[in-house]
């Protein structure tokens, strides 16, 4: 670990409020004992954290530990440390056969290059021979803004060809869909499941950076490994036979061959009314085996028992699990690390455990909940979210956290997405302890709100939010800090390059995590309970178990 020393100007920076800060119990947040814990979790020999593997088995057992030795007490199911996640794991067989052709002429596609596919569907193969392409738009069917953009259109027997994001990310001024922030109909999980209430043959969505928030060596990564689904009684109806990316360059090339111009027809899509568009003489074939089987995951799960009311519960959370390896990724190194994301969040568990752990326990209780499967769609959070091992009525609240910044410490921290909830202004209240401050999150048009753990939590009610770091940093500015984060997200999101470094700056960490200790601790030790904002998606689902929360205080 590299400690760089503060410059005297930062130092007389510096609000006096934080000199007055209360210490925290344990020597507070240890930025050797995150690096360690980063370092160890990150390594080769956890083989990319993936559900299923041995490197998962290791994960587990290193958190098991690691929370007894903290001071936890086991929280899972039968008096253990786990909660049971059964998992189906889907990989296609050998190179996929995929083609495009235009009035008979086709191309070959080549997965992981123009394109790359996945299925969760249930089969032994895929096979789909010159299905008929149709775009429609965005995906989008809100019948509270009057706007479907399939309009009638039969999917079935066909692929739908859609664009990523929402309808307004490219207008010069916001329309239905509130500006640049995405809504979910934003989002590629959305336009899947709507694609498969539709009854279509697959889909294909139309990759571009700016609007995806990443760029496509992350989708590539994501799609080339095994894919996880939890066990569903209607996977059928849930799933479209074939889903997947498509480069925007192919996009392009399809449509002109079709007699269409892609932006031309993206500025329709972005009109209410749109209606769509049959791609003539354009067909898409995919053939390609799956293997398929049952996996059991684990969510690992430890608690610091409260003092005055141990029945209502703060969940700490944070998912354990990485993508893996790629034994075809074709830059030397398999593994992927997934040390940003989210060893750092993992270690920080860890580390919450055992300062609180040393201190006076809080008047709540706290569940430092480690979640599998994230990056397959929040499922570890997700299967614990409609199976908790302590009742959502009394869950206060969950505070997840991802990605911390080993960039060096900044004025600010931040969480994702606008969640229009109490728990951002506790974060603010919480930062300015120490003489720092909260930020919005910087680019709500990307989505984080829905890519992450706290997802599963809103969507049962629980008040919820994931913290992360600011970009105001103490040396560099904000500058600074965008140029570090855009950098991370172009070379080293969800590939095999998100290693740990010896040399990272763990100041920002320290800082961060101590302002998620003061919200954590404040709270645990408040009599209140945090609340969705008037208007919230998410009010009426929390509403609907006011009674067991008015019964708790009484």
């Amino acid at each position: 670990m590299r400690l760089v020393p503060l410059s005297l100007a930062v130092v007389l920076a510096l609000p006096a409020l934080a000199l007055a800060a209360p210490p925290l119990p344990g020597g507070g947040i240890s930025g050797d004992s995150l690096a360690r814990d980063i370092g160890t979790l990150a390594s080769d020999a956890f083989e990319g954290r993936a559900p299923g593997t041995a490197g998962e088995d290791r994960t587990v057992d290193y958190l098991v530990r690691r929370f007894r030795e903290a001071g936890l007490e086991p929280a899972g199911e039968d008096g253990g440390w786990t909660q049971t996640v059964e998992l189906v794991r889907s990989e296609i067989e050998g190179t996929p056969a995929l083609s495009i052709a235009v009035e008979g002429e086709r191309q070959a596609l080549t997965q992981g290059e123009e394109i790359a596919v996945e299925t969760l569907r249930p089969g032994a193969r895929v096979h789909l021979e010159d299905v008929p392409l149709v775009f429609v738009g965005y995906g989008v069917h809100a019948p509270e803004l009057g706007w479907d953009d399939y309009a009638g259109q039969d999917l079935h027997g066909k692929v739908a060809v859609v664009l990523v994001n929402d309808p307004d990310f490219e207008t010069p001024e916001p329309g239905l869909f509130g500006g640049r922030a995405i809504t979910y109909y934003g989002r590629w999980s959305y336009k899947y499941e709507e694609a498969a209430r539709r009854g279509a043959a697959g889909v294909l969505i139309v990759h571009e950076t700016a609007p995806a928030a990443y760029p496509w060596a992350t989708v590539r990564a994501g799609r080339l490994g095994p894919q996880y689904d939890i066990v569903r009684d209607d996977a059928e109806a849930a799933h479209v036979p074939v889903r997947g990316w498509i480069q925007r360059d192919l996009a392009e090339s399809l449509f002109a061959r079709a007699g269409l111009d892609l932006e031309a027809q993206k500025r329709a899509a972005q009109r209410k009314g749109f209606v769509p568009v049959p791609l003539a003489e354009a067909t898409f074939s995919a053939d390609f085996g799956v293997e398929r089987s049952r996996i059991t995951s684990r969510n690992v799960l430890g608690l610091l028992p409260g003092d005055a009311r141990p029945e209502e519960t703060v969940v700490v959370s944070a998912h354990w699990d990485a993508l893996g390896k790629d034994e075809g990724g074709g830059d030397g190194d398999p593994v992927h690390h997934g040390a940003v994301d989210n060893a750092t969040g993992t270690a920080s568990l860890i580390e919450l455990a055992r300062v609180f752990a040393a201190g006076e326990r809080p008047d709540r209780s706290l569940l430092f909940l480690a979640t599998t499967a994230e990056e397959s769609g929040l499922l570890g959070a997700m299967y614990y979210a409609a199976n908790p091992l302590r009742p959502l009525a009394t869950t206060a609240a969950d505070i997840n956290m991802e990605m911390w910044s080993p960039d060096g410490p900044t004025h600010d921290i931040s969480t994702w997405g606008m969640g229009h909830v109490s728990l951002e202004r506790d974060v603010a209240a919480a930062a300015a302890v120490d003489g720092r401050r909260w930020s919005p999150d910087p680019k709500p048009e990307a989505g984080f709100f829905y890519r992450a753990d706290h997802f599963a939590f809103a969507k049962a009610g629980v008040p919820a939010i994931t913290v992360g770091p600011g970009m105001d940093q103490l040396e560099g500015g904000t500058a600074e800090g965008e140029a570090d984060r855009a950098a991370y997200f172009a070379t080293a999101y969800h590939q095999a390059a998100d290693t740990y470094d010896a040399d990272w700056d763990m100041r920002g960490p320290v800082t961060d995590l101590t302002t998620v200790y003061r919200l954590v601790e404040d709270i645990a030790n408040d009599a209140g309970w945090p609340q969705w904002d008037a208007g919230s998606e998410f009010e009426a689902e929390r509403a609907g178990s006011a009674a067991a929360r008015a019964a708790a205080g009484d």
